[in-house]
């Protein structure tokens, strides 16, 4: 359902706050900016290296292990910056945390089983109404995301976030009651097909009662015919 990971160590040194120049400067060198807020101490500015802080990440769990000046520190991730072309980190905002105490975080919550579902082979469409859910676990015990299996949902189903299981130590903050977490609905019809089939339809009905007519004019033909020629007779 869920899956947790260790805390990642990094390395990381301390740098002045000073001019854009010199945050340039750094990221040029493969560094990314940083600072580690948090616990009532003052925010300490730093920078790591963009690759090792992008392995961190991608591979640890909530917790990441600050090591600056031969001291340790527990964080969780804050804030990160993005370069709006590239999509990489310029900067990055941490949070001290204490190991031994619960604190909230915000954690995706990942459908899964669709494919095999009943509504599916029906034709239906599953949509994902609640995407991120609030929760409150020790920093070890958050989880990258949580799986909500839907491969038995049906078309017209309507799943509430109540039915969301948490796993084990971790508490959901967010109120459940009127709150969709899945919906299945019909699947949707073409409606230019649909009146292409209904014009098609009316054609056919109108080609036939045509038909009808022209033969029934034929057989008053035909019979005027025979009677004039009794007339003539």
């Amino acid at each position: 359902m869920a899956q947790k990971n260790d805390s990642t160590t990094i390395k990381v040194s301390a740098r002045e706050t000073g001019s854009s120049r010199s945050t340039r400067r750094l990221r040029r060198e493969g560094q990314v900016p940083g600072v580690l807020y948090g616990r009532g101490q003052d925010p300490v500015s730093f920078a790591v290296d963009a690759r090792e802080l992008r392995h961190a990440l991608a591979g640890s769990g909530a917790v990441l292990s600050l090591e600056l000046g031969g001291e340790k520190t527990s964080a969780v991730l804050k804030d990160t910056q993005r370069h709006p072309v590239r999509g990489e980190i310029i900067h990055i905002d941490l949070l001290r945390v204490d190991l031994n105490q619960p604190i909230a975080a915000i954690v995706t919550v990942e459908i899964v089983g669709g494919e095999d579902s009943p509504g599916v082979r029906d034709g239906g469409i599953i949509s994902q109404i609640t995407r991120e859910v609030n929760v409150e676990a020790l920093p070890s015990a958050i989880p990258e995301t949580i799986s909500f299996d839907v491969s038995g949902v049906e078309v017209g189903d309507t799943l509430g976030l109540e039915l969301l299981e948490m796993p084990e130590g971790v508490t959901l903050l967010d109120e459940t009651e009127d709150v969709v977490l899945v919906t299945v609905t019909p699947p949707t019809i073409d409606a230019e097909a649909e009146e292409g089939d209904e014009i098609e339809t009316e054609t056919e009905l109108v080609g036939e009662d045509g038909a009808g007519a022209e033969a029934s004019e034929g057989d008053d033909d035909a019979s005027g015919d025979d009677a004039g020629d009794s007339a003539g007779e």
